[in-house]
Order: C-alpha cells, then structure tokens, then sequence
C-alpha cells in the first residue's frame, strides 16, 4: 500500500512541478532572485531533480547516479525544456525504482546516514514527499512574486 501511495504522490507532484515550470512565460524570470528570495525557480527545480535522483535512484534503485548539489544552486539559465526532460526522466525513473521495491524494503534501514541517525526507507521517502511539497510551493511563490 505504502508502495501505491509513494508512487501516486510523486507522479503527482513532479507533474505540478513542470507545471509550475511550465507557467513561466518569460524563461529569463526562472533565474531571477532578490534580496528577499535566496533561490530561483530554476535552481528549485535543479535541487528536487537532483536531490530525488541521488535519493531514490541512486541509493536505492543504485542507478550510478552522481549528484552535483552546487551545480543545482549555482548553474544559471538552463533552458526550460531542459528543465522539463529533467522532470520527465525524474518522474520515469523513480517510478521504476519504486514499482521494483517489495514491501519488506520499506521497513529496512535507509542505506545511508542522511541525518545523523537510522530511519527505514519508508520514513526517508515520506520525508522526501513533503521536501518536495516545500519546494514547489516555493516555487509556486516565486513564480508569482517575479510575474510569470
């Protein structure tokens, strides 16, 4: 069941984030921060994308995925299709990963230390749900606060 509800979540929720991505008319406006607003919708979207790729893919589905979070907070300008695909190739593979697990891996520990102490896999993916949900509604804030 836990398996169902992870999948539904994210699929969900990736799709709203290409919408939101999607919403920016002006593509320049996806890079854009101010005093006020320490990161762009674009460097949001390049942390969720790598942060559940690292997370999902590479630990758990052991995709060989390599992270590089400072290009997720410093690289400017990628081009919004590019943005898309991530999603697309996002939602593809984390939803393989999740429809190979069984129900027993979401009791095992979580295979890395993420936070200074051991959590099962099912308390880390949850947890990785509401990182998302925090993350696209900054997004969705930032989107409005620039003017799409």
């Amino acid at each position: 069941m836990l398996k169902e509800t992870l999948i539904e979540i994210f699929e969900r929720d990736l799709n709203k984030l290409k919408i939101e991505i999607s919403s920016y008319s002006d593509e320049s406006k996806l890079w854009i921060i101010d005093k006020n607003i320490k990161n762009s919708g674009g460097n949001l979207c390049l942390h969720l994308v790598g942060n559940l790729n690292q997370f999902i893919c590479g630990v758990i589905g052991k995709s060989g995925y390599v992270r590089n979070r400072n290009a997720e907070f410093n690289d400017k300008n990628v081009p919004k299709k590019i943005l898309l695909k991530s999603i697309d190739d996002s939602i593809e593979n984390i939803i393989t990963v999740l429809k190979s697990m069984e129900d027993e891996d979401f009791s095992t520990t979580y295979p890395i230390d993420v936070f200074n102490q051991k959590m099962t896999t099912g308390f880390f993916l949850i947890h990785l749900t509401t990182h998302l949900n925090y993350h696209l509604g900054q997004i969705n804030y930032h989107r409005r606060i620039i003017g799409s």
